[in-house]
């Protein structure tokens, strides 16, 4: 596990004292990255108080506008999410999840995305992860503070850190790098135009084509010659569209 290649990304946090608590949970266990964003109040004195003696994560916390801009250049995301979802996507634990993402991080640029306090991530931010992480609740009382959970997540690779023998990571052993998370979305909106120009999706009628599309190659994790090919491939597509459609042999 490399935990310079971690980061903890927090969507939209509305309360300034629970990025001091995330800042402070992560230095207790070695975490040293976190992305913030658009947070509705920072920086702030109550974050600064919270975050005791970790106020250097804050000093280093990268402020983005949008999540895109905290994770593109990312191979492998993980979204926390609570709720189960229309669409089910690959669900594992906190401990499970952490096995994840310490092999991923070997080589790998990995993110761990934590949504707003009082609703979570969206559907739309869910979709661009490989993996959702759950961590299971008294039905009694299902809240969870923002740093506690962040402080479960990176408990678990701490723990993995300094007790684990870990595998080798499957990258270890792949012939080309994972594909990031820019270059994946630039393929899904190729492979939607080319849905349409094929006349396969309907832009009227969507349902749920380009959600369970995402799901699936998030789910495989192309690497970049695979994408490469993929993106070849559309590419030929859309050109013999159009020249049927301009009656061109």
């Amino acid at each position: 596990m490399n935990p310079d290649n971690i980061r903890i990304v927090l969507v939209n946090t509305t309360h300034p004292g629970n990025i001091g608590g995330v800042a402070r949970a992560m230095k207790n266990m070695g975490l040293r990255h976190l992305y913030l964003v658009a947070p509705r109040d920072y920086p702030s004195e109550q974050a600064v108080w919270r975050a005791a003696s970790a106020t250097d994560i804050l000093d280093s916390a990268v402020v983005v506008p949008t999540l895109h801009a905290a994770i593109g250049d990312c191979q492998f995301v993980v979204g926390t999410s609570a709720r189960t979802r229309r669409i089910p996507w690959p669900l594992l634990g906190a401990r499970q999840c952490a096995e994840r993402i310490a092999l991923a991080s070997a080589r790998e640029q990995v993110a761990i995305l934590f949504g707003r306090e009082d609703r979570g991530l969206t559907n739309e931010e869910l979709q661009v992860c490989n993996l959702h992480l759950n961590i299971p609740t008294s039905d009694a009382y299902s809240s969870l503070n923002l740093a506690m959970a962040v402080q479960i997540v990176a408990y678990e690779l701490c723990m993995l850190a300094s007790t684990t023998e870990l595998p080798d990571s499957e990258v270890d052993q792949w012939d080309a790098p994972f594909a990031a998370l820019h270059d994946m979305e630039r393929f899904y909106t190729h492979l939607e135009e080319t849905l349409v120009d094929i006349e396969f999706l309907d832009p009227a009628a969507p349902r749920q084509l380009m959600s369970r599309l995402r799901r699936l190659y998030n789910r495989v994790r192309l690497d970049e010659m695979e994408l490469n090919i993929l993106r070849g491939i559309l590419t030929e597509t859309r050109k013999w569209v159009k020249r049927a459609r301009a009656g061109k042999p």
